[in-house]
């Protein structure tokens, strides 16, 4: 029994491994890695059991831990957050593109901006002991979304600012840093930054870079596009 259970408790510590380094992200391999979290700590449990005190501590552990997503939620600062996201955009740059992916190792057009908001909310909630940033960290890490998703107002993340064109020729008033311009059709999404740049995950350039929409050459920047913004950073 004890060796099973090792041998348990060994494999899910290695899907853990292979699903961290994997910049792919999917509803298959978020189930795949909360079970095999949970299995290392039913696995942990069971061999330390005889030890009293480390078990009753290991049991303890999963509330610890969902501790601070229960704190009470209050109304976050836009303008701290809006920054905290910008950074985390600005972290990707020269990132892989990878199709699917979320991570510095690879990440896609939709991910670029869903994996850095998460990151803003998670440093905010953290920051502030704001319980509500951190669940809506982990709906939004739960919730995949494409770029058509995005446009489309996906469970109520974002909001249309009732815009298009493109983005060589629109004008840029109103617009603020993180606002999505999403392809018409959904096919890719790009993330203003201010003063005219755009961040975008590009197939094309094959990695994660920032361009001036007026005066650098871009094939998304003359695909019509519609203007969207995170519901957590709209205006009350």
């Amino acid at each position: 029994m004890r060796r099973l259970v090792i041998l348990m408790t060994v494999g899910a510590v290695l899907a853990m491994a292979l699903i961290s380094i994997n910049p792919v992200s999917s509803a298959m391999l978020r189930l795949a890695l909360v079970g095999s979290i949970a299995v290392v700590w039913l696995g942990v449990l069971i061999l330390a059991w005889p030890s009293k005190g480390f078990r009753l501590g290991w049991a303890m552990l999963p509330g610890l831990v969902a501790l601070p997503f229960l704190l009470p939620g209050r109304k976050m600062d836009e303008v701290e957050l809006r920054r905290r996201y910008v950074e985390a955009l600005s972290g990707f740059e020269g990132s892989p593109y990878h199709w699917g992916g979320e991570a510095y190792r690879g990440i896609d057009c939709s991910g670029l901006p869903r994996r850095s908001l998460r990151q803003a909310l998670m440093a905010y909630g953290t920051g502030h002991a704001d319980g509500g940033a951190l669940r809506m960290a982990l709906e939004h890490w739960w919730y995949d979304a494409s770029a058509k998703a995005l446009s489309e107002g996906y469970r109520g993340y974002t909001v249309s600012l009732g815009r298009k064109g493109t983005v060589k020729e629109m004008d840029y008033a109103g617009l603020k840093p993180g606002d999505l311009a999403v392809t018409q059709g959904g096919a890719h999404v790009l993330v203003y930054v201010g003063g005219n740049r755009w961040i975008q995950a590009d197939p094309g350039l094959e990695k994660v870079a920032t361009l001036d929409g007026r005066r650098d050459e871009n094939h998304w920047f003359g695909t019509k596009v519609t203007l969207h913004r995170w519901i957590v950073l709209a205006d009350p």
